[in-house]
C-alpha cells in the first residue's frame, strides 16, 4: 500500500485523536460550576505546563488557544474540537514520506536521524526528524516516547451524587473453567453502586453492558475516575464520554490516589458474596452458581438488599439514603445514549460508491466517491450503517455483502451451545455388521449355482444370472 493511502487511512483517526487531546486537556477548566477567576487560574496553570500531545510529542499550549477551545467546546460540544482532515495533510512529498517508510521497515532499528541522513545523501535533501518521526507514529511503526497523560485530576472527594463515579474491575469466580468479570461504577460521595455487570471477558462490550443502564437509571455524572486498563482507554469510552459531556480521568500508574473507595468496596464483595458462593458443585456452605444469569442475579439481590441498605461506617448512612438525598436526578434522553454508546470507523468511498467495513460491503452515495466517510454503528449490527460527513448525516448504507454481522471485538457473552449428540457411533455400527458377515463363513453352495441361489446373482458355471424360482 502506497504512503498516500496510509495517509488518507489514518488521517481521520488523526483529527479525532487530536480532538480527544483538547476535550481532555479543557474538561476540568471549562466546567461551568467554576467562576472565571477559577477558570483563568487553570487555564494558567495550564498553558505554563507542557503536555504530551496523541503522537507523543511534548508541546506546550497558549492561555488564549485554551480559552478558544473552552469556547468552542461550549457552543458546538466535542465535534467542533476535532479539526478538519485538510489540517492534517503532510506537506512533505508522498514519495520521501514512501522512501523512509520503506527504510524503516527494512531496517526497524533505524533511527529518525539516520534515515534522516541517508534521505540527505540520497536526495540531496530531507524532511525535518520531528516530521519523519511523527510520520512513522502515524503508521504505527513506532511508539509514544513518553507516557504522561495532559489529564488535570480534579478533586477525589465527591461533594455531591453523581459528582464523580469510579470504575474497575474484579476478578471473580470461575463458572464452567471460564473466568468472571465484576465492571463496577461507585459513586464516590454516597458510596452508592451505580452500574454494575458480571461478565465473561474483561474488554470494551462488557463495560458498555455495565455503563449503559447505570446511565439510563442513575443520570449522568460529570466526572468518571478510571483506571488505565484496555476497556478504560479504549477509544469507543472516550467518544461516549465526550458526547455526554462526562469528564473522564484516568489513574497515574503506580500511584492508586483515589481508588480506595472502590478497592474497599470490591474486599466487602470478597468477604460478604463471593465467600457464599462457588462455580464448583457440591461444595459445602456454599452455593453453587450455574451460569452467568445466575451469578448476575445474586450479585443484584445482594446489592439492593444488603449492601445499599447497610450503614456506611464512614458516612453513618446507607448509601441508597445518601443518594436519595441529593436526588432527583436528570436522565439522558434514549437517543442521546443510543447516540453515545455508537461505535464508527472511517472509510474512503470507491470509484464503485462502496465502502468495505470487517470483510462486508455496503453502497453508499455516489456523491460521496473520493470522500472520507464516518461509517456509524451499533457494533452487534453491521447491516445497518449510517454515513456522516464531518458529523453531518449522509443516509443508510445500503448491505451489498454482508459476511460478518458483528463487530469482531462483539463476542456474544455466552458461545453457542454445541449440539446434541445423537448417540449414534456410525464407525462402530459398520465395524460391528462386518464381523457379523465375517461370522457367517463362505457360501459354497452359492457359488456352485444350487437350487437356493439369490435370485439376480451370476451363475459362476453359465455366466448367467439366476433367475427366480
Amino acid at each position: 500500500m502506497a504512503v498516500g493511502d496510509d495517509e488518507e487511512k489514518v488521517r481521520a483517526e488523526r483529527a479525532r485523536a487530536i480532538g480527544l487531546f483538547r476535550y481532555q486537556l479543557i474538561r476540568e477548566a471549562a466546567d461551568p460550576v467554576h467562576s472565571t477567576k477559577e477558570r483563568g487560574k487553570m487555564v494558567r496553570e495550564l498553558a505554563s505546563r507542557e503536555h504530551t500531545d496523541p503522537f507523543g510529542r511534548r508541546v506546550r499550549i497558549s492561555r488564549q488557544t485554551i480559552d478558544r477551545w473552552i469556547r468552542d467546546w461550549r457552543a458546538g460540544g466535542f465535534d467542533v474540537l476535532v479539526p478538519s482532515s485538510r489540517q492534517c495533510t503532510p506537506r512533505t512529498p508522498a514519495e520521501v514520506l514512501e522512501l523512509a517508510v520503506a527504510l524503516r521497515r527494512e531496517n526497524p532499528d533505524r533511527t529518525a536521524a539516520a534515515i534522516q541522513r541517508i534521505l540527505r545523501t540520497q536526495l540531496g535533501w530531507a524532511p525535518d526528524e520531528r516530521t519523519l518521526q511523527r510520520n512513522f507514529h502515524r503508521l504505527g511503526l513506532a511508539g509514544p516516547t513518553a507516557k504522561e497523560s495532559p489529564t488535570v485530576f480534579g478533586r477525589f472527594e465527591a461533594a455531591a451524587p453523581n459528582d464523580l463515579w469510579t470504575g474497575d474491575v474484579l476478578h471473580g469466580i470461575r463458572i464452567q473453567l471460564r473466568k468472571t468479570y465484576l465492571f463496577a461504577f461507585l459513586d464516590d460521595h454516597s458510596r452508592l453502586l451505580a452500574g454494575y455487570r458480571w461478565g465473561h471477558a474483561e474488554d470494551t462490550v462488557r463495560l458498555a453492558v455495565a455503563l449503559r443502564p447505570a446511565l439510563a437509571s442513575r443520570g449522568v455524572p460529570r466526572a468518571a475516575y478510571v483506571d488505565n486498563g484496555s476497556p478504560f482507554v479504549d477509544r469507543w469510552l472516550l467518544r461516549a464520554c465526550a458526547k455526554l459531556g462526562v469528564r473522564l480521568i484516568h489513574s497515574t500508574p503506580s500511584r492508586p490516589e483515589g481508588r480506595g473507595k472502590i478497592e474497599r468496596f470490591f474486599r466487602t464483595v470478597r468477604d460478604q458474596f463471593l465467600v457464599e458462593i462457588t462455580g464448583e458443585p457440591d461444595v459445602a456452605g456454599r452455593h453453587h452458581v450455574a451460569d452467568l444469569a445466575e451469578l448476575n442475579r445474586l450479585f443484584t439481590a445482594w446489592v439492593e438488599t444488603v449492601y445499599h441498605r447497610t450503614v456506611h461506617s464512614e458516612t453513618g448512612q446507607t448509601p441508597l439514603d445518601r443518594w436519595c438525598a441529593g436526588g432527583p436526578f436528570p436522565l439522558p434522553s434514549t437517543e442521546t445514549l443510543t447516540e453515545a454508546f455508537l461505535w464508527e470507523e472511517h472509510r474512503r468511498v470507491t470509484k464503485t460508491a462502496t465502502v468495505a467495513l470487517h470483510g462486508n460491503s455496503y453502497e453508499v452515495d455516489p456523491c460521496l466517491v473520493g470522500r472520507k466517510v464516518e461509517l456509524v454503528f451499533d457494533p452487534f449490527d453491521l447491516t445497518r450503517i449510517e454515513v456522516r460527513v464531518a458529523g453531518a448525516p449522509m443516509g443508510l448504507a445500503i448491505p451489498h455483502h454482508i459476511g460478518r454481522h458483528s463487530h469482531p471485538k462483539a463476542k456474544p457473552e455466552t458461545p453457542t451451545a454445541p449440539p446434541q449428540p445423537s448417540g449414534i457411533d456410525y464407525a462402530k455400527v459398520i465395524e460391528t455388521a462386518h464381523a457379523a458377515e465375517l461370522a457367517r463363513g463362505v457360501n459354497y453352495a452359492a457359488l456352485t449355482g444350487a437350487a437356493d441361489q439369490i435370485p439376480g446373482q451370476l451363475d459362476l458355471l453359465t455366466g448367467q444370472e439366476a433367475q427366480p424360482k
